[in-house]
């Protein structure tokens, strides 16, 4: 339900949440893994995960709105907390300061630099919601759900951020909270295939280049905390409150994972 609510957020990725929450890689592993003769396993990790984040995208996309409306500041800061939170723990899984060399540090200045460019398409003024929508506004649906998804599975990189470039962000979030069927079922198959081709990628790099991605992917997580950061302008106590509130949350969801991981291995 977490990684639902933050691919409604621009700015904000379903991937990063995945690696918050210590199920990133089993979860690029499971998309992959539904082509195999292990698929009812693999299913049975993505069907609860699967529906935490379609409740979250049906029933709280009307909450975001509400938020996004109403305390907007506040809301990205907590994002904000919880990203920055993140970071040193990913650095310590990887553990940097064995395996990273120059070109390490590099890749993820690049990794950074790229997301944090995103920066310069924001608008602040959102397109109309689609009405009577023809079959050119679908086949637009679909790509931008394709391209969304293959943003929404790498960490860093927002998915609603995409939808926000084509400008169907509106669309797609009125259409899930009205229940709009062709719309969902539209975005929905373009972000099926997305997943599906754009896990098989990451699979690969990890394999190969494990280091690399990861310094790619935590580059990509810094560089989101210029896209995610709204600014000064007003609630400066709650937004400074959400974004301890975002920090805190990360760091007891580290520790959770850790202490998850101590006790796989004492068993094993």
């Amino acid at each position: 339900m977490t990684m639902g609510v933050s691919d409604l957020i621009p700015g904000v990725s379903g991937g990063t949440i995945a690696l918050v929450l210590g199920i990133y890689q089993n979860l690029v592993a499971a998309i992959n893994g539904l082509f195999t003769k292990d698929w009812k396993k693999h299913l049975m990790f993505l069907i609860p995960l699967g529906t935490g984040i379609v409740i979250a995208l049906l029933s709280i996309s009307h909450l975001i709105e509400w938020l996004l409306a109403e305390y907007p500041q506040p809301t990205f800061f907590f994002f904000l907390g919880l990203v920055i939170g993140i970071i040193p723990s990913l650095l310590k899984e990887i553990d940097y300061k064995r395996n990273f060399t120059n070109r390490h540090y590099g890749l993820l200045a690049i990794g950074a630099l790229l997301v944090a460019s995103t920066f310069f398409f924001k608008s602040n003024e959102l397109a109309e919601v689609m009405t009577s929508l023809s079959f050119s506004d679908y086949i637009l649906l679909f790509f931008a759900g394709w391209l969304a998804s293959s943003a929404m599975i790498l960490p860093g990189v927002s998915g609603s951020f995409i939808f926000l470039l084509f400008g169907v962000y509106p669309t797609v979030v009125n259409a899930l909270s009205s229940f709009n069927i062709p719309v969902i079922l539209t975005v929905g198959a373009g972000i099926g295939i997305g997943l599906v081709l754009t896990s098989k990628l990451i699979t690969f790099l990890f394999e190969r280049f494990k280091i690399e991605t990861y310094a790619i992917m935590i580059g990509f997580i810094a560089g989101s905390i210029v896209v995610i950061f709204p600014g000064f302008t007003e609630d400066h106590l709650l937004s400074i409150g959400a974004i301890i509130l975002g920090w805190m949350a990360a760091k007891l969801l580290s520790v959770a994972e850790n202490k998850k991981t101590v006790v796989k291995i004492q068993n094993s």
